[in-house]
């Protein structure tokens, strides 16, 4: 069993003794040291709390917990039932709440599940205020309310109606021209809240066919979660059978987006920002952000539209807080996140999609000639495992001075750029290993270049 506790939240395995996973036990403690941060922190007006959960099998269970949690430190919680992330975060904002919290592991295995944190904005918390949250855990400095000062639950189903509608009115998205092109589109929801929400959009959308796979939100992923090619054979075969023009594959949150061509192939997630990135951009003069380990194809689109690209530390919020300094048009992440300020801030596939087919309805042409449009770049991801004495900053400290003579980036472990092609040193923050991502022009380059870093650190920890 697992528990990691973390600044981006608290994910675990579901069983097992109280302190070995999330259990209810640890839910209560967490939720609690959450409350007592909000309550302190927060300057809504409202006592509100948003809870959405995506389908997991333990979604219910937690759901019950977490809510009994907040109603017992005095907050009165919307309860908006099944939603996605980007949902959820909409709604605080919605309901003016003081916080939200989402209940999900992302694209972790079904045993999973996580406690994910937001403050007044429908943003997650930064990483000053998740260690305030896990400091507050550890200690138990919280106090719950007495019988008069217990808050109330307030069911709301509307929320995916109103996540939809505030899609439709994005001045980017052209329903009209998505509906003049009669798109015939499959999508993969693996079992999770997608099934609700994305076929509602779709015909929203105006689109007419829709093939489904695995929309049914049981929570019982039919296949790993994570939307990378290896995972996805099922709907590249469907897309060849079923003569359809794009597919759509989500993770169980609804944040994540992967693009399949008409032939079957991956458009590539890191390419799914890209893609929407040329659309926003060949109608907004702006800059854009993602974090250090995406594609360059985004700066190189960018650029052709005489905007400033900008790099950030791995991580949503980081992204998030670069938008919002350097007033980035469009962000994200190359693990298919797109973040649309115009919308909010946070990744939605929902955003992503409505603006893809608003892109593709206008450029008249099929997916696959769409992605031939664009820088082709190639990223290889390989790791290092360590001994847990290993000094890994002292390491990275050596690699940069090996390094020194090509532009190197630190806000984030180190990325070290050259004219052709980049690769990117991380720590891991929950084991001992170093995540080496690498990117150039052919996939031999990519990985024979993480290959020769690999070699690098290898021989400083000796």
């Amino acid at each position: 069993m697992t528990l990691i506790k973390s600044i981006s939240g608290i994910r675990g395995t579901i069983g097992g003794k109280p302190d070995d996973g999330l259990s209810p036990l640890a839910i209560v403690k967490f939720v609690a040291a959450y409350a007592t941060f909000i309550r302190k922190n927060a300057k809504a007006t409202t006592n509100r709390i948003v809870v959405g959960r995506d389908a997991r099998m333990s979604g219910e269970m937690m759901k019950s917990v977490v809510i009994g949690t907040l109603t017992g430190m005095g907050f009165d919680v919307v309860d908006i039932g099944m939603a996605t992330t980007p949902t959820t975060e909409l709604a605080v904002g919605m309901e003016k709440a003081c916080g939200g919290l989402i209940l999900t592991a992302s694209h972790n295995p079904k045993q999973w599940n996580a406690l994910k944190l937001l403050n007044e904005y429908g943003e997650f918390l930064n990483a000053a205020e998740g260690a305030e949250v896990l400091a507050l855990a550890e200690s138990e400095d919280f106090s719950f309310a007495d019988v008069d000062s217990l808050g109330k639950v307030i069911v709301d189903s509307r929320y995916k109606e109103r996540h939809i509608e505030s899609v439709l009115e994005l001045e980017m998205v052209d329903v009209d021209a998505i509906r003049a092109a009669n798109f015939r589109i499959a999508i993969d929801a693996v079992n999770s809240v997608g099934g609700i929400v994305l076929p509602d959009l779709l015909y929203a959308l105006g689109v007419k066919e829709i093939f489904k796979l695995h929309c049914n939100p049981h929570g019982n992923f039919s296949h790993n979660p994570e939307p990378l090619p290896e995972h996805l054979t099922e709907i590249s075969a469907l897309m060849k059978q079923a003569k359809a023009d794009v597919g759509f594959v989500v993770d169980p949150d609804v944040d994540r987006l992967a693009i399949i061509c008409e032939n079957g192939e991956m458009f590539g997630e890191e390419y799914t920002l890209v893609a929407v990135s040329d659309y926003i951009l060949s109608h907004t003069s702006g800059n854009t952000v993602s974090n250090l380990s995406s594609s360059r194809a985004l700066r190189d689109v960018t650029q052709k539209y005489g905007g400033r690209y900008y790099a950030a530390a791995v991580g949503e919020v980081n992204v998030v807080a670069k938008m919002k300094e350097v007033n980035a048009v469009i962000g994200g992440e190359g693990n298919g996140g797109i973040i649309y300020p115009a919308s909010h801030y946070g990744r939605d596939a929902l955003v992503g999609i409505a603006l893809f087919l608003t892109h593709l309805a206008k450029k008249k042409m099929k997916v696959s000639e769409l992605r031939a449009t664009y820088p082709s770049y190639f990223i290889s991801k390989q790791k290092v495992e360590l001994t847990p004495d290993i000094d890994v900053d002292a390491i990275l400290e050596k690699v940069k001075e090996k390094f020194a003579a090509y532009d190197i980036t630190d806000i984030d472990g180190v990325k070290i750029d050259f004219p052709d092609k980049w690769v990117h040193l991380r720590k891991s923050n929950t084991e001992p290993i170093i995540r080496i991502y690498s990117e150039a022009q052919t996939m031999d380059e990519a990985e024979r270049l993480g290959g020769e870093l690999i070699d690098i650190i290898r021989l400083f920890s000796k």
